[in-house]
């Protein structure tokens, strides 16, 4: 297995940082009538109801109904940002399913809730690399250093496509940022596929991504592809040393953005 690919069961409940200096993540699942609690302690936190509806009291504001999307191919998200020392309580008023994004962080910000009507929903790229942004927290949101976008991929599409990277502190043309992938497939047999490489090939990994596992973006080219007759969404966690998602294509594959005539019909999917 890969080192790059993350098991859900690896951060299930349990907040992973996978090594990374900036970046932890975990994931809940949590029935009806039931909840969880936790500390934001030195990191900034995003929450992102993947599906169902909360309520949350915290150290810094209380909110809910929080949700409303059966699954991330069910509408937009609703996301919650919560600041350094910040103590919160999540109680499930139907099944629910959230993402914890949360980042190391020094500067407090004030909690925000970012409702659906609120996301920016960017069509991107062209021909079969046509995908669906939805942005929530942007480099303008009010906080350190999380950035959260979520893509949709329809089925046999490209994304994060020419292969882009950021992984070299170069303002304003490219930034270092740190990266992960949280997959969800439409139908549960459905993968992606995701290729890691750098330029001198030290790095070179090609990996099946089923969903609910993650993918680590430490550095390098990072592109993937849906595979034939499933759709495929994922969350974009990314923090570096500046709030910026500028980044660099591969020379050997930018001309194919000349190439792109018209957008895929199909998208935006949600």
């Amino acid at each position: 297995m890969s080192k790059l690919l993350m098991s859900a069961e690896s951060f299930a409940g349990v907040r992973n940082d996978f090594g990374f200096e900036y970046l932890s993540f975990e994931t809940r699942t949590v029935s009806a009538g039931g909840g969880f609690a936790g500390a934001t302690g030195g990191n900034e936190l995003a929450m992102v109801v993947l599906g169902g509806v909360c309520s949350v009291k915290s150290s810094a504001g209380e909110w809910g109904p929080i949700g409303g999307r059966k699954n991330v191919f069910d509408g937009k998200p609703w996301t919650l940002y919560l600041p350094v020392g910040t103590e919160f309580e999540v109680k499930a008023e139907s099944d629910l399913e959230v993402a914890l994004c949360y980042c190391k962080a020094e500067e407090k910000f004030p909690a925000r809730l970012v409702r659906p009507e609120e996301v920016e929903v960017e069509v991107r790229g062209g021909g079969n690399a046509t995908r669906q942004i939805n942005h929530m927290l942007k480099p303008e949101f009010a906080a350190q250093r999380l950035l959260i976008v979520e893509v949709y991929t329809p089925s046999g599409n490209w994304s994060s496509y020419p292969p882009h990277k950021h992984d070299v502190h170069n303002p304003p043309g490219e930034v270092d940022l740190e990266e992960i992938y949280y997959y969800k497939i439409d139908q549960p047999e459905g993968y992606a596929i995701q290729r890691v490489y750098t330029a001198d090939k030290k790095l070179d990994e090609t990996i099946t991504v089923r969903s609910g596992e993650l993918v680590l973006i430490p550095e390098g080219y990072h592109p993937v592809v849906a595979a034939h007759g499933y759709n495929v969404y994922y969350l974009n966690a990314l923090a570096g040393p500046a709030r910026s998602m500028a980044a660099s294509d591969d020379p050997q594959y930018a001309w194919v953005r000349g190439a792109w005539k018209d957008k895929d019909p199909r998208v935006p999917l949600v």
